[in-house]
Formats: C-alpha cells, sequence, structure tokens
C-alpha cells in the first residue's frame, strides 16, 4: 500500500490540527495503521496505532486525551486529531501501514510509510 499524509503545518499551543494518510490500493482494511514522530534531533517515535476495524486504539502517554487516532475504511483514510497542542509535539509526522491484524507500536513492524508531514506548535 502507498500512503500519503497531509495536514501538518504551523500552530500555537492550545491550537488543534487534524493530519490525514490517503492510502492506496483496494486492501486498505486488511492493514493496522499508525502515527509516528520525529522531532529534530530526535529518533522516530511511536503516536498511535488502531486496529483494522478502528475498534481498538493505542496512545503513547504523552498524547492520551490530546490526540485521536481514526480511519475511515471506505475513503482509505486514517486520521490523527490533534488537540491542546504544545511545542514539544513539534515533529515530522509519519504515517504507516502493517498488513496484519495484530497492532503494533515499534516502527520497525510496519512496512509501508508515508513522506511525512510537518507540524510545528508556537509557543
Amino acid at each position: 500500500v502507498q500512503l500519503q499524509a497531509s495536514g501538518g503545518g504551523l500552530v500555537q499551543a492550545g491550537g488543534s490540527l487534524r493530519l490525514s494518510c490517503a492510502a492506496s490500493g483496494r486492501t486498505f482494511s486488511s492493514y493496522s495503521m499508525a502515527w509516528f514522530r520525529q522531532a529534530p534531533g530526535k529518533e522516530r517515535g511511536f503516536v498511535a496505532a488502531l486496529s483494522r476495524s478502528g475498534v481498538s486504539t493505542y496512545y503513547t502517554d504523552s498524547v492520551k486525551g490530546r490526540f485521536t487516532i481514526s480511519r475511515d475504511n471506505v475513503k482509505n483514510t486514517v486520521y490523527l486529531q490533534m488537540n491542546s497542542m504544545r511545542p514539544e509535539d513539534t515533529a515530522v509526522y509519519y504515517c504507516a501501514a502493517r498488513n496484519s491484524m495484530l497492532v503494533r507500536i515499534t516502527a520497525d513492524e510496519y512496512e509501508s510509510w508515508g513522506q511525512g508531514t510537518l507540524v510545528t506548535v508556537s509557543s
């Protein structure tokens, strides 16, 4: 599957953004999906993931209660709604796909990646 992320930009602290990741192909619903992010000088880290049906979701502790991952299997798109944003959320955000019903939170377990979209949160 090929992934195309969009929706990044500049937002003030406390603001909101919604990222989208559009997938090509007719088997999107077979993929577990996730968002990762990489801040300057840091390694790529897990943000959120969800199961093929979208029923099960997982978040890193720092975004729980602020970010929501969701998907639309008709539109072949996964979303990341980000609210109450903080300067430390500044990073390039990547969507990723894993052709499995098992959701994972490590980057190495995802075989398809989008190109990344830059999110900058100003204080």
